[in-house]
């Protein structure tokens, strides 16, 4: 039988932030969580593993290569990392290609020895004209069910989460197939005002992407989607937490209105992200790295972030954050949103979770 000690370490458990503790893994499990309170004070932090619900790329590898393989590559990077699950998230695309995409990587899932593929996170293809952020107009399409479900089964299943605009035509049938087949269905990429925000909430939403990015801003005489989500608890959302897509103080706002159980810390990181020789590119684009986010070369748009998820956690706690509040950000939410076993540290629980230096580096992963 294998057993592994791992400390003296802080630790986030299931009880709290514990200090200079010796963790014992046996056979896959947690065993034990000892505490050594004579031992030097430790400056390593063992948290539970990540997930990662949008993702488009990291260390060269991504779904837009469109083969099973470069997935699994991108499986054993985030591996690394200390996340445990994520879900590839595919740009916009017009539907016959995004169902040719969708069936060219199916062959990844259940083949993985890394990170675990969760479904695809369809960021599109129907979502505004109006807000398209990085994706290339010709992408973006009109909602149509009957193309949806083309989508649909090409992924046999395998679709998590879409990103959509709630306002478009004809986008009420599409929500709710989604709805009906256990598809988490978001608003983003969308000019939506208060008032459409307002019927995409009776609609079924209840989630938006990346908060405050590529949607209608806040105005004092139209609080547009940001007003909308901000004036509801009980409306989730993602956030890149990198300190800036989203300005720190915004993240300290968002605790104050919502459970810390209705915010999920996302990367959305691009391909070439902790690649170091350019040039660099995503979406078929060259991006550049400026001021710690991608930005399209040609136009300088913000095009995604190089961030990983031990690093949301150093941000979130600077935003002040807990340790515990940032652990839920960064892997209990999503799994709890997807029907997934909770990343915990704690005696009896899978042994699986990642060891971070004071700069919020990855210095180990165990179970992962």
């Amino acid at each position: 039988m294998s057993c592994t000690a791992i400390g003296p370490v802080n630790a986030v458990t299931a009880n709290g932030f514990e200090k200079n503790v010796v963790i014992t893994c046996q056979d896959g499990l947690i065993s034990t969580i000892t505490p050594q309170p004579h031992s030097t004070p430790a400056r390593l932090t063992a948290v539970p593993s990540f997930i990662d619900l949008h993702i488009h790329g990291m260390g060269g590898y991504g779904p837009q290569q469109g083969t099973a393989q470069a997935l699994l590559h991108l499986s054993d990077v985030l591996a690394r990392q200390g996340v445990y699950a994520f879900c590839p998230t595919l740009y916009c695309a017009q539907p016959p290609h995004m169902a040719r995409q969708v069936a060219a990587l199916l062959p990844a899932f259940g083949q993985e020895k890394g990170a675990r593929l969760l479904g695809f996170h369809l960021e599109g293809p129907f979502i505004s004209p109006q807000k398209p952020g990085v994706m290339k107009p010709q992408d973006i399409a009109p909602a149509n069910l009957d193309d949806f479900k083309k989508i649909y089964e090409a992924a046999q299943g395998h679709i998590a989460i879409v990103t959509l605009a709630p306002e478009l035509e004809n986008i009420e049938p599409v929500i709710q197939f989604c709805l009906a087949n256990g598809i988490t269905v978001q608003a983003g990429h969308t000019n939506a005002t208060y008032a459409q925000m307002q019927r995409a909430f009776e609609m079924g939403v209840r989630r938006v992407t990346h908060l405050g990015n590529a949607m209608r801003g806040f105005h004092h005489r139209e609080p547009g989607v940001l007003g909308a989500v901000l004036a509801k608890a009980e409306i989730s959302c993602e956030v890149i937490a990198d300190g800036k897509h989203v300005h720190p103080a915004l993240l300290t706002l968002l605790k104050q209105v919502k459970p810390i159980s209705h915010i999920s810390a996302i990367t959305d990181a691009l391909l070439p992200t902790g690649q170091t020789t350019g040039p660099f590119y995503a979406n078929g684009e060259e991006v550049v790295l400026q001021e710690g986010v991608w930005k399209r070369k040609s136009d300088q748009q913000t095009a995604g972030s190089c961030l990983t998820m031990a690093q949301a956690l150093g941000q979130l706690l600077r935003a002040g954050y807990s340790w515990q509040e940032a652990v839920c950000c960064t892997g209990q939410n999503a799994a709890r949103l997807l029907n997934l076993p909770l990343p915990e540290i704690k005696p009896g629980a899978p042994a699986r979770f990642a060891v971070l230096d004071e700069h919020f580096n990855v210095t180990r992963t165990v179970g992962l």
